[in-house]
């Protein structure tokens, strides 16, 4: 019993101090300014709403849906590695003792994210419906039984059936969980509280099964890799990720943008620089991501003032980002070894840049027409782009 606890907690410790690595890049001065801008914005946008909403407004079955979406994605943390399926095997009879743990982590870590949904949505419940005030936080105490429910029976259904058709039980637990909680909050708790008693006998059914089975270590093993690639791949939107290699995909359908290239030496980095860009995911659906989302904040945010910063953040961060991954010189490159000037690679990149960042700034400012001065979103991005791109040190 100790040697697990011991292996769990120097897991445990080593995984925070990775993601907390990471996270100060990611969570830096200019990204908290956004997220205060945008946080304020929507919380006034929402606060105006709430103003006009009518008293017909199905508010429960929303609140239900949401929280009872996010409530079916209970993915395990268990911090399992490769060599466990040699080395733990000794201690397999140990091992129930550090998945609890770690579905206890599992639980305390995802909480947080339907508890804020819910808590956002009780100005709604409050403005739409008669709810009281015991009845909303008797639906928090009801949504945060469903979390650990949801949470046990994930790792259960996986430790059992290896995920296989995991997305049908999510499907299954969703739909559960909605009606749970739409009937928490227009009927009674105690209603309600025979959808725990189906959730708890089918989590029952579920731990019998996994008595009788080995460890599927392979499935958690990939799950692990799975869940810390992702993170990996969102912190290299900020900072290097040394050991990250990046998905390649041919994106055929935008072949037709090479053909603007001329053909000619001097045009030899520009060629690679694009093509380089296009097909690598990391480098592709970063500018992507980014577009959108500023595309998504300038559409529905009325505000000029947090419309035009947030489109300052996002043209800053895409211009840096894509700057220093375009010019990165980690790996070794085929063109290294031909007489091509050491400048000409900056040249493109630059020369691509400008572009991408005119095209990023069309598609934002023309999903903006419907706000107040909207053609500043269009200027504001063009000449943050312009000053990263000459100011900034790579």
């Amino acid at each position: 019993m100790n040697n697990m606890n011991n292996i769990w907690k120097a897991r445990f410790v080593h995984y925070i101090n990775e993601v907390q690595k990471y996270m100060r890049f990611i969570v830096t001065g200019h990204i908290a300014i956004v997220f205060v801008f945008v946080i304020g914005a929507a919380g006034y946008q929402y606060s105006e709403w709430l103003k006009v909403a009518p008293a017909s407004f199905p508010a429960e079955w929303l609140v239900a849906a949401a929280v009872g979406l996010v409530l079916a994605f209970s993915r395990p943390t268990t911090l399992i590695r490769e060599p466990d399926q040699v080395y733990l095997l000794p201690l397999e009879t140990q091992m129930p003792a550090y998945f609890k743990k770690a579905v206890n982590w599992t639980f305390w870590s995802q909480l947080i994210v339907p508890v804020i949904v819910y808590i956002v949505a009780i100005p709604l419940l409050n403005t739409v419906t008669e709810l009281s005030s015991l009845q909303v936080w008797l639906g928090l105490a009801f949504v945060i039984a469903l979390k650990y429910l949801n949470v046990k029976i994930e790792f259960n259904y996986r430790f059992a059936n290896r995920g296989h058709a995991i997305v049908i039980d999510r499907l299954a637990r969703g739909a559960l969980s909605i009606l749970a909680i739409e009937t928490a909050l227009t009927a009674s708790i105690y209603m309600a509280a025979i959808y725990l008693v189906l959730f708890i006998a089918y989590n029952m059914s579920l731990k019998k099964r996994v008595a009788d089975q080995p460890v599927p270590y392979e499935h958690f093993v990939r799950l692990e890799q799975n869940r810390m690639l992702r993170f990996y791949r969102f912190a290299n939107y900020f900072t290097d990720v040394p050991h990250l290699r990046g998905t390649i995909r041919h994106r055929a359908w935008l072949d037709g943008v090479y053909k603007w290239i001329p053909f000619a030496q001097k045009n030899t980095q520009l060629y690679l620089v694009w093509r380089t860009f296009i097909r690598t995911d990391d480098h592709f659906y970063l500018w992507v991501r980014l577009t959108a989302i500023a595309a998504v904040i300038t559409a529905f945010v009325d505000i000029s003032i947090v419309a035009w910063i947030v489109a300052a953040a996002l043209a800053f961060a895409t211009t840096l980002q894509l700057k220093v991954a375009l010019l990165s010189n980690g790996e070794f490159r085929m063109d290294m070894l031909f007489p091509i000037a050491p400048t000409q690679r900056k040249q493109a990149v630059e020369k691509l840049l400008r572009i991408a960042s005119v095209v990023q700034a069309v598609i934002v400012t023309l999903c903006a027409m419907m706000q107040p001065h909207f053609y500043v979103i269009f200027v504001v991005m063009i000449a943050v782009s312009e000053l990263t791109l000459r100011l900034s040190k790579k």
